[in-house]
């Protein structure tokens, strides 16, 4: 068995719904401009998951322990294993001027909240509109096309990956660590420093670090504000002018 249960692994995928070969979700940009699921602001990079641990579908999870480094491998997952079967008892007609009241002009296809539920309108006549509470995925059968890119062996490459699934948005790179018997210490870039939700995102790091590493029992994050140096005048190169006065 090439992997097994806590494993780190770094995979790519491009997940489709076998019933039409339509993509709605990958690791990789290219495929998502491409498929036309591209969303402005989404890191497309591997996504970290290890194993048993719920991070991913827990049919996809299974099935990850049985691939092979840097092949790529097609999983189908059925729809009880995957967003289960759809419910008829979770559709439900609407008054169209209800909607309308609400500021909502229903389109087949289109997704809103409704009553604090996300709805999909499947049909809109008669001044009526048939919406649906199902998982949008439900009822479907899902292909994942996975490449596993990376498993992840030192105790440092596998804290900068926890830092780096809570903090996306700064290069892992640019994190210092200082990992000792009991301590671990992260020096945390100035990129950080005003990344919404820093505080929450840093109690995630430590209850994910003390997950994997329990004798773990204090992390430190260090923020370092250092004095901007002034920029150096450069000399002029310009020759002051010459003195046209003279003696009367």
């Amino acid at each position: 068995m090439p992997f097994q249960k806590g494993d780190f692994i770094l995979i790519d995928y491009v997940a489709r719904v076998s019933e039409t070969g339509e993509a709605f979700d990958t690791t990789m940009e290219e495929v998502a401009k491409k498929e036309g699921i591209h969303r402005e602001g989404r890191i497309y990079e591997p996504s970290l998951v290890a194993l048993g641990e719920g991070w991913v579908l827990k049919a996809l999870d299974e099935s990850l322990i049985n691939l092979k480094l840097h092949k790529t491998e097609k999983i189908e997952i059925p729809p009880e294993k995957a967003f289960g079967n759809r419910d008829p008892e979770k559709t439900r007609m609407y008054p169209l001027r209800k909607l309308a009241s609400q500021g909502v002009t229903p389109q087949i296809g289109m997704r809103f909240e409704v009553d604090g539920r996300l709805a999909i309108v499947r049909t809109v006549g008669s001044g009526r509109v048939l919406l649906d509470f199902n998982p949008p995925l439900a009822g479907k059968t899902l292909v994942y096309e996975v490449t596993i890119q990376k498993k992840l062996k030192t105790a440092e490459e596998k804290i900068a990956a926890l830092i780096h699934r809570r903090m996306p948005q700064v290069s892992v790179d640019k994190f210092t660590l200082e990992i000792g018997k009991d301590q671990i210490t992260v020096g945390v870039p100035e990129e950080a420093f005003y990344v919404e939700g820093l505080q929450l995102m840093k109690r995630g790091i430590f209850v994910d670090i003390q997950k994997f590493y329990p004798k773990v029992k204090t992390v430190r994050f260090v923020e370092t504000f250092k004095k901007s140096e002034p920029a150096e005048e450069k000399p002029s190169s310009e020759k002051p002018p010459e003195s046209t006065g003279g003696s009367q």
